[in-house]
């Protein structure tokens, strides 16, 4: 598992200082802790983890020397700078379900060539055990047709061992629809040139 090394972080210095030093900012929390701790991890170290580590993903945390299982809970992600100010840990316990949220990957749209790719869930919210956690779902969508479509209970994670979905498996998570919308404006334009003015 792939172990992203933490400090200790010193409440009485401002985030934003931190910051300016090359560190990202974060707590560690879980219900079988005492108290919430306060972390900070270099920039660098963050980036090298997030090159394939993402929101829902489940990592060793190393704070001084002690390692937690956590999941990676929040990424606070700075837009501007291009680069994440914040992330929260939440430390798991074996056997115990945490509340989680598997990234959606559509792969091979280059190879949908007829219709419109339309991605409807971005994330699928489930209910999970530490060894059943799952961060990324992804989706074939090379052999889709027009009026395909994929819902969240056609996916793997919904029939996985100790997964509990939270989101509706009857919603759908991407379908192929006719690229005929941008068609129809297109001809109505051309209907009102014709028509003369009165």
């Amino acid at each position: 598992m792939d172990t992203l090394i933490a400090q200790k972080r010193d409440l009485n210095k401002k985030a934003k200082v931190l910051r300016r030093e090359g560190y990202v900012v974060g707590i560690l929390y879980g219900r079988h802790l005492e108290e919430s701790v306060p972390v900070m991890m270099t920039k660098s170290d963050v980036a090298q983890i997030l090159k394939d580590k993402t929101k829902g993903s489940q990592i060793m945390l190393d704070v001084e020397g002690q390692q937690y299982d956590v999941l990676i809970k929040e990424l606070d992600f700075n837009p501007l700078k291009g680069s994440i100010d914040a992330m929260d840990f939440q430390a798991l316990v074996k056997g115990e379900k945490v509340h989680s949220v598997a990234e959606v990957v559509l792969l091979h749209h280059e190879k949908v060539v007829e219709g419109i790719i339309e991605e409807k869930l971005q994330e699928i919210s489930y209910k999970a055990t530490p060894e059943a956690l799952v961060d990324k779902i992804e989706i074939d969508v090379s052999e889709m047709r027009v009026g395909d479509e994929v819902k969240v209970k056609d996916l793997d994670i919904a029939k996985k061992p100790g997964v509990v979905l939270v989101t509706d498996p009857e919603e759908v998570v991407v379908m192929i629809t006719e690229a005929h919308l941008a068609k129809e404006a297109d001809d109505e334009e051309a209907d009102a040139e014709e028509t003369p003015a009165e």
